[in-house]
């Protein structure tokens, strides 16, 4: 089975606060379009074609692991490089959606590569892209002093997939019950 980046596996906040989310993304996220909010969990991942087979080993794996809240109270940067940053909000407590993320990865181990960093897994919710380090300081000042917590109960996973289109959007394709 091969790798795709046109499918993922995800956490996806409620639709009750997207658009606390979205009014960020929109200024700031050049995915904005394609990409629900959202903590990846495993990306690339198989392509559709392979879901119907992981379909009971996700759905096992997923009854196996509780339910549980996380918050975003900070906004948190990775640095690409050459003034280049992305945004994201970092969600709390991490070692839970660690857990998660490593039991999934069991299923489909070749489906590492977000583990793959110098510093491994890291669960994050991008908003934005942002280049210069002054532009990044402005722009996360200004976010955090008007920013009000957000948190919700993670009580499923889900595949996400897109067209192999530019303007492709990614959709949901199954759901993922936590216990």
């Amino acid at each position: 089975m091969s790798k795709v980046y046109t499918t993922a596996v995800v956490i996806i906040p409620p639709e009750k606060i997207w658009e606390t989310i979205q009014k960020i993304r929109r200024t700031y996220d050049r995915q904005f379009h394609r990409w629900m909010p959202h903590i990846t969990l495993l990306y690339p991942f198989k392509p559709q074609s392979d879901f119907q087979e992981l379909d009971s080993l996700f759905s096992f794996a997923c009854r196996q692991i509780g339910s549980f809240q996380i918050s975003f109270h900070k906004f948190k940067f990775f640095n690409h490089g050459k003034q280049r940053y992305t945004l994201w909000l970092n969600p709390e407590p991490v070692d839970p959606i660690k857990v998660l993320q490593n039991t999934l990865m069991e299923i489909v181990p070749d489906c590492n590569d977000v583990n793959l960093y110098k510093n491994g897994f890291t669960p994050h919710l991008s908003v934005g892209q942002i280049a210069g380090k002054n532009n990044l300081i402005s722009v996360m000042d200004k976010l955090q002093t008007n920013w009000n917590s957000l948190e919700f109960k993670v009580s499923s996973t889900y595949f996400i997939a897109r067209e192999n289109q530019k303007s492709s959007e990614f959709e949901i394709k199954k759901e993922f019950y936590l216990k």
